[in-house]
């Protein structure tokens, strides 16, 4: 007869492993006897003094943890148990169905290892299931995964099977306002617009999406998504799925299903290949519907590490130099999407030890990191940027993180912190390093305040690089050339490079992207120079006489590395005067 798992559970593994009749009292005592000289597990002992199988090992693993043991050796599953989870979900997870009753979402899973409790929770988020996990020997899961899985759905099977089911219909409403909210509630709930989500969120993290969007037009549904800063089209569903999927996404980021005429934000949290990954959703109505992006944050993907932003060995030592400085102002601009957020993080990082008190006014929190007192804006409760600064300063902080200065209030306040002897850390929106002086004065902000606290800024750009499977040399033409306002004597004959497009680029002949940065430090020059309110030309041209290399040159340089291509830099980057 077999034991209860919860009899089991929590006691130590020789104690597990009697209890299971694997091994006498005595067996073990001896194993532990040998453990006090060898810092070996003791399952690992008693295996190999051939007194119990691994597979016995597992099973005590197993009740240990409070799980139920199973042999799939000789099971078959049914077709409903087998569809009830899409092939993606099973690879990703490692875990096969054993049952599934419809009707209650009840579903039991085999996992290799009781710990892989992320995928228990995950599915019960992704999928809506109330789920049961039992273990079982890896060797047998992965035989089921090869036989019944091995072919994963593409996301136009899934959309064709869905087109093809009339249930759906009634969801047709014009703009979804008129839907009814039980038919809305049911149909985020159905198993096949569960399985096309997670296969679209699976695809697009594995592709390495940084935005997933969702949306509704006149006579179409589209999903589309983001990989180094280009948008993709999937395959789009029929236009009355577009409600189904929309909610789907409501339910997993705890939003108003009832909810359709004010914007609302959420967020989703899953591990996808055993890396946590964070979804931001963004929900605005619009005429035809509800349109849906998700912000996608991997934190694998983010090197939150200066020597790994891409800055060239000069840029690297001028960079730490700033960021080491006990007070002033140091500016990271540029516009939306350039990376200004991680260069930001990675200079914190750095900075981030023991001895230094660190404090953060971001709008949204884009990363968690440990170490940092991270504030979220609040405009709702009027916590603005500007009171938020003004709270840090009664905090004790060395180092100060504004997400932007967007106001006058907010760039006096981080005038005043530096003048007090606080390092801060902030973001514009602005097209170069010069221009930025200018933008903060318009704000209102005084000059003499400027020259006194600003350290230095750096504009950066993120440009695609050429995917390093089908990357070629080339001749490049003479128009191509002139686009950057060079001559074919100028290149002297250099090799330029590009993507021919593969299957691992998607055929754009890109994969990935790389910062470029131009660094202007705060002189005695161009401090008299700010305070005489020069022109940004002017402000330009004295900084490049002092070593400053411009965005364009530092494209230039990438180009020539056989980096990125001509293309990508003239789109980043405008031409000097």
């Amino acid at each position: 007869m077999p034991v209860d798992p919860q009899e089991l559970k929590g006691r130590k593994l020789g104690r597990v492993l009697t209890k299971l009749g694997k091994v006498t009292r005595e067996r073990v005592h001896e194993a532990l006897a040998i453990q006090k000289t060898r810092k070996v597990p003791i399952g690992q002992l008693l295996v190999e003094l051939g007194y119990c199988t691994q597979r016995d090992v597992q099973e005590a693993l197993a009740g240990q943890a409070g799980m139920l043991f199973i042999d799939l050796g000789k099971s078959d599953l049914a077709d409903e148990v087998r569809d009830a989870i899409a092939a993606e979900t099973v690879q990703a997870y490692q875990v096969v169905p054993v049952e599934y009753n419809p009707r209650s979402k009840r579903l039991k899973i085999a996992m290799k290892s009781p710990d892989n409790y992320r995928a228990v929770d995950d599915l019960r988020l992704l999928m809506g299931f109330n789920v049961e996990a039992v273990v079982a020997e890896p060797a047998q899961i992965d035989a089921i995964i090869k036989k019944h899985y091995a072919k994963q759905a593409s996301v136009t099977e899934v959309v064709s099977e869905l087109a093809s089911d009339d249930k759906f219909k009634s969801l047709a409403g014009k703009g979804g306002a008129s839907i009814d909210l039980d038919a809305l509630k049911e149909a985020s709930e159905d198993n096949k617009v569960i399985k096309l989500l997670n296969l679209v969120l699976l695809q697009a993290i594995k592709d390495r999406a940084s935005d997933i969007h969702f949306e509704p037009f006149e006579h179409e549904f589209k999903m589309r998504y983001r990989i180094d800063g280009v948008l993709y089209e999937m395959v789009p569903p029929p236009k009355h799925l577009g409600p189904a999927i929309t909610s789907r996404v409501k339910v997993m980021a705890n939003m108003d299903i009832a909810e359709r005429r004010l914007p609302q934000d959420g967020r989703i949290e899953l591990t996808v290949g055993g890396s946590p990954v964070d979804l931001r959703v963004s929900v605005l109505p619009t005429m035809h519907g509800e349109s849906v992006v998700m912000r996608v944050l991997d934190r694998s993907n983010v090197q939150l590490s200066l020597d790994r932003i891409g800055l060239r060995e000069d840029d690297y030592t001028t960079f730490k130099a700033l960021v080491n400085k006990p007070n002033g102002i140091v500016i990271v601009t540029g516009p939306t999407g350039s990376g200004k957020t991680t260069t930001l993080y990675a200079a914190l990082a750095s900075l981030n030890d023991i001895e230094t008190k660190i404090l953060t006014a971001e709008d949204p929190v884009e990363y968690d990191i440990d170490g940092l007192c991270q504030c979220q804006i609040n405009n709702e409760v009027e916590l603005t940027f500007a009171r938020c600064l003004r709270s840090f300063l009664r905090q004790d902080p060395d180092i100060i993180l504004v997400g932007e200065i967007r106001d006058l209030e907010t760039g006096n306040i981080a005038v005043q912190a530096s003048l007090t002897g606080h390092l801060v850390l902030s973001t514009l929106h602005t097209n170069d390093a010069p221009s930025s002086i200018l933008r903060l004065m318009d704000l209102g902000v005084e000059s003499f305040l400027l020259t006194a606290t600003i350290e230095g800024i750096v504009a950066q750009r993120l440009v695609r690089t050429i995917c390093p499977k089908c990357k070629e040399a080339y001749d490049p033409k003479e128009e191509e050339l002139m686009e950057l306002g060079l001559l074919p004597e100028d290149i002297g004959g250099r090799k330029l490079f590009r993507g021919k497009g593969c299957d691992n680029c998607h055929g754009s002949g890109y994969r990935g992207r790389m910062a470029i940065f131009e660094i202007m430090v705060m002189s005695d020059a161009l401090r008299e120079l700010v305070m005489k309110k020069a022109s940004t030309n002017v402000l330009r041209d004295h900084a490049r006489k002092a070593g400053m290399r411009t965005l364009r040159e530092s494209g230039l340089l990438a180009i020539y590395e056989g980096q990125t291509t001509i293309d990508e830099v003239v789109r980043e980057t405008i031409a000097e005067e």
